[in-house]
């Protein structure tokens, strides 16, 4: 009898270099938020923050409903003028 791979105890081969599928979209969300945040705080962002959001979750892949992103967009603009 000779020891395979599956044999030896050795977990089979897994691509180190595939990007997990998994995501965690609220810590992406929350990420994207605070960024845009700290870019409106620096004056780096002029325009309608809702557009801003769509555009960097669109480019993150994340999907959220027209309604949440201008309630997040409400809540951060409401955040950086305190």
């Amino acid at each position: 009898m000779t020891d395979s791979p599956s044999d030896n105890g050795i977990a089979p081969f897994e691509d180190d270099n595939e990007p997990s599928k998994e995501i965690d979209e609220t810590e992406t969300v929350e990420s994207i938020a605070e960024d845009v945040r700290d870019e409106i705080r620096l004056g780096h962002v002029q325009d309608d923050v809702s557009h801003v959001l769509e555009e960097r979750f669109d480019k993150a892949g994340v999907e959220l409903r027209p309604e949440d992103v201008d309630d997040l967009a409400e809540e951060i603009e409401r955040d950086v003028s305190t």
